[in-house]
């Protein structure tokens, strides 16, 4: 028979622990006694000193989501060195407010972005679309994938993320000629390989390598075990194992031993440098539970109100194709009012609860829409690339977006207006890769403010997915997709409004179930 025996160390004793268990107050968390304790700390002085041999044309990944989990104290302390230039940033987000990638954007310091979704960054869209920064627009579950990747030794993937997209076909500009589109593009998407694999189109990937990363945790030992607060993991896990020179901000450095093994999120041996943290947390939407991230309807304009009261009632009829038990991905903009009236998540929380009172606010607790959460009892947390194996791997089983336009084969656009307006792609072209077995639900305003449909025959603008939605809900009504024929049904209608009413403000054909609902 097998003996296992430890020894822990203690404030005030050395003892034995074997099989059974033993009340015994443990101080310390610690190797057995005869192995000498690690004396070499990789804690430094300053962020300043940290950085001080960072060079120029490096390409830093950067955690964080939105502002949870953003080193600001680090990208500060390179912004200082104003002759290192020719940057490449690679972060699921463009900054803003001067904070992440933005500070960098300021200085002039940057010259190429890897995001997913960096169009909530006005100053970043507005140079881009003038041809004055390089994107390399990259689905959210593919960079972080990416990322894993490279860190695991692995050069390349097949992902089904971006297939028969213009991911797939090269078709996302890098960069403008100066002075935007209509001057013609400077640098052309990436085309990529595409396979036909047990019946399903995949496209292949290549891993992303980091020079340097920069890292914020909340709580790291001195040889650079990492514990992570919440919806702050995000980026922050997979690039941290990604780079050649990783330095880590701290909000608190603690004595080698402190921290449990159990809950280290990230091993020391991907940790090069500590620094403390010294840059504030900040909330980049601050959502109050029974205002939502909107002003009270009270003091909207008329126009606003109704907009607001549209948006909801889209949102309560999608709320209703969910079922108990099911586990639901929201994204970004509508379906986050979603978890009014249920609650889930895409960034990294399983278990997300409603909007928070004043007294719980969070910054490390955020959702897809960067706004402020709470958890619910039973609730779990993880970083990017575990959230986006759960989405790829058929874990989730209703995805909501929104979007721009959808057709009548279950296509869906929702990312981008070429040379016009850039959102991102974000973790939409993920959310729905795998639609055979997560049903993706697609909520929008019925029409543009113009009066022309968003529900066509055929998209106009770049798909994020190709016949990969079930269900459409707008304000007027609800349809469900057959993707295989390419057809639909209407099967609700909003109280008020008639069939001639949807027929005459939708392009795309349908017919209409017998037995027909309302909402």
């Amino acid at each position: 028979m097998l003996t296992v025996a430890l020894r822990y160390r203690s404030a005030t004793a050395t003892f034995r622990v074997g099989i059974a268990p033993v009340a015994q107050s443990v101080r310390k968390y610690s190797t057995p006694q005869d192995i000498p304790i690690p004396n070499k700390s990789k804690v430094w002085g300053s962020a300043d000193e940290a950085v001080k041999d960072i060079n120029s044309g490096s390409t830093i990944l950067v955690g964080g989501f939105g502002w949870a989990g953003i080193p600001d104290t680090l990208i500060g302390a390179l912004a200082n060195r104003k002759e290192v230039t020719d940057l490449t940033g690679v972060s699921n987000n463009s900054g803003g407010g001067d904070s992440g990638l933005d500070k960098w954007i300021n200085t002039g310091q940057l010259s190429k972005v890897i995001a997913s979704y960096p169009g909530s960054n006005k100053n970043f869209e507005t140079r881009f679309l003038k041809g004055e920064i390089t994107l390399e627009l990259v689905p959210q579950g593919t960079l972080a994938e990416r990322l894993r990747a490279h860190a695991a030794g692995i050069p390349a993937f097949f992902t089904p993320t971006g297939a028969s997209t213009a991911v797939e076909e090269g078709k996302i500009p890098q960069r403008y000629n100066p002075g935007g589109a209509a001057n013609g593009i400077a640098i052309p998407g990436i085309p990529k390989e595409a396979r036909v694999i047990n019946g399903r189109r995949y496209v292949l990937e290549t891993a992303l390598p980091g020079d340097v990363a920069f890292v914020r945790a909340w709580k790291v030992d001195e040889v650079g075990n990492c514990v992570f607060r919440y919806a702050s993991q995000n980026f922050n896990t997979p690039m941290a194992k990604n780079a050649k020179l990783t330095i880590v901000e701290a909000e608190n450095i603690v004595p080698i031993g402190s921290i449990s093994p159990n809950m280290v999120h990230l091993p020391g041996i991907y940790v090069d440098r500590i620094v403390p943290a010294t840059a504030p947390k900040r909330i980049e939407v601050v959502t109050l539970a029974g205002h939502g991230s909107a002003t009270s309807s009270e003091s909207l304009s008329p126009e606003k109100a109704k907009a607001q009261t549209m948006r909801h009632r889209i949102a309560r009829r999608a709320a209703k194709e969910i079922k108990d038990g099911f586990y639901v991905n929201l994204g970004i903009g509508m379906p986050t009012l979603v978890p009014e009236h249920l609650s889930l998540s895409e960034n990294g929380i399983l278990g997300m609860g409603p909007y928070p009172t004043e007294k719980e606010l969070d910054a490390d607790l955020i959702n897809a829409g960067k706004e402020t959460v709470t958890l619910l009892p039973g609730a779990s947390v993880f970083d990017s690339s575990d959230s986006f194996a759960m989405i790829r791997g058929g874990h989730v089983n209703v995805a909501i977006l929104g979007a721009m336009e959808v057709s009548q084969a279950g296509d869906i656009a929702n990312f981008m207006i070429p040379g016009k307006l850039l959102k991102g792609i974000g973790g939409a072209m993920d959310l729905v890769s795998n639609p055979d077995k997560t049903k993706v639900i697609a909520v929008l305003e019925h029409c543009s403010k113009n009066g022309k449909s968003k529900v066509l025959k055929t998209c106009s603008l770049p798909l994020t997915g190709a016949r990969a939605v079930s269900t459409i809900v707008t304000e007027l009504a609800v349809f469900d997709v057959n993707r295989a024929a390419g057809t639909m049904e209407l099967i609700d209608v909003a109280e008020g409004v008639t069939v001639d009413e949807v027929k005459a403000k939708t392009d795309a054909e349908f017919t209409v179930r017998s037995h027909l609902g309302t909402f």
